[in-house]
């Protein structure tokens, strides 16, 4: 969870989360009680390492706490602006930082809020584009947002889309990832399997290459 996660959770609900952080990374482990008491020793030795302030969840409820504060993400978010644009970029782990750096950068570029939470694990960043669709000159500017979003997460060697897929919303900024070969060759793969184009319809592939 990033800064403006973090403080659009404790602003719906009071879960005691750190709002000087800028981001908060929540690590859980699982197996034998040795074996978690060890790995969690060994977890925070490194994060203390490399600067980061350690708070354990050492109870049932404690670690709830921290889970329910990490699902209140998506309804917080509402009560900063009425539509959401959501994205699911995926950048090399070590990247995540660099990523989150560009985030802010675009967020003050368009003077709009990005709220970004995800799973460091596999690279996963949610990317939330806080606007208002009734309020046409910045909703333009979210839109024109997301394309700088996916121009910086390929350039940190990542891609467009991680778990959602591309479908209709997404199929436009496919050949910023994909060359046109690439694209006329996936086209006739799937032409194989769906000569009559009945499957899925107008998705997944741009209208026309870019």
């Amino acid at each position: 969870m990033d800064r403006e996660s973090i403080l659009a959770v404790e602003n719906y609900k009071r879960y005691g989360l750190p709002l000087d952080a800028e981001a908060l990374l929540l690590i859980e482990i699982d197996g034998s009680h040795a074996a978690v008491s060890e790995d969690a020793d060994r977890v925070a030795s490194i994060c203390s390492a490399l600067g980061a302030h350690i708070s354990v969840a050492d109870n049932i409820y404690s670690k709830q706490q921290l889970w329910d504060a990490r699902r209140a993400v998506s309804p917080a978010l509402y009560h900063i602006r009425p539509t959401k644009i959501n994205e699911d970029i995926v950048v090399p782990r070590g990247r995540i930082p660099d990523m989150l750096r560009s985030l802010r950068a675009i967020s003050e570029k368009y003077n709009l809020t990005i709220a970004n939470f995800g799973h460091a694990g596999d690279g996963n960043i949610h990317v939330n584009i806080m606007t208002d669709r009734n309020n046409k000159d910045e909703y333009r500017k979210a839109q024109q947002a997301v394309r700088d979003i996916f121009e910086e997460a390929l350039r940190l060697e990542g891609t467009i889309s991680g778990e959602h897929g591309v479908g209709l919303t997404k199929k436009q900024y496919v050949g910023m990832e994909l060359s046109d070969v690439s694209i006329e060759l996936m086209k006739a793969v799937k032409n194989v399997f769906d000569p009559r184009g009945i499957l899925n319809p107008g998705k997944m592939f741009p209208d026309s290459p870019h």
